[in-house]
């Protein structure tokens, strides 16, 4: 197994202790999982850049690195509504996207066809990584603080409230627009034979 590869597993593995991290509260423990999410968007960008420079695409890469990307990413925004970063119809319209995509590379796998990720998604998995990572970032500041008994103060409440539905509804846009385009590209495969 070469390298990139290597490094989608260890998204895997990384997206099930950033979620144990997240799951349970224990002193510092949505520190651990914003280091845990950020490790594992830096796999996502070295194993794409790995395979392109070193001509080591495979096929394992082209579906499993997606299915990751997935992985981690519903991980995130599910377990992020209980914290009230935003409301559950989002997590269920970013989540449901990716489903309708794995099921349509499920599909072309079936037919011998198999999808690689496009630019565009790229761009929203981008967006949805820094999404995340804001929210994180600001659960990490606020339990810092109460361990060390330190005021956060009225800036958190507005970054929480201001900043991060604005990053939520341009990864949602992305992650809407880049689904139907890849949906409409790829209807052939939908459509009856």
């Amino acid at each position: 197994m070469n390298l990139p590869n290597q490094l989608t597993l260890a998204r895997f593995a990384l997206t099930l202790l950033f979620a144990a991290s997240l799951s349970f509260q224990w002193r510092f423990s949505a520190m651990a999982a914003l280091l845990f999410f950020i490790l594992g968007g830096i796999t996502d960008y070295l194993d794409g850049e790995i395979a392109r420079r070193r001509n080591l695409v495979s096929d394992f890469g082209k579906l499993m690195d997606p299915l990751a990307d997935k992985v981690m990413m519903a991980a995130a925004f599910i377990l992020l509504v209980p914290r009230d970063a935003f409301p559950a119809w989002v997590a269920v319209l970013i989540v449901s996207r990716e489903f309708a995509i794995t099921g349509l590379r499920l599909l072309a796998a079936n037919k011998g066809v198999v999808l690689p990720a496009e630019k565009l998604g790229k761009h929203k998995m981008i967006w949805q990584i820094v999404a995340a990572i804001y929210f994180l970032l600001l659960l990490t500041i606020r339990e810092t603080g109460a361990a060390l008994g330190l005021a956060i103060g009225a800036w958190w409440s507005r970054a929480w409230v201001i900043g991060g539905p604005i990053l939520m509804a341009v990864a949602l846009g992305l992650t809407i627009y880049s689904g139907v385009g890849y949906l409409w590209k790829n209807r052939a495969l939908i459509a009856p034979a």
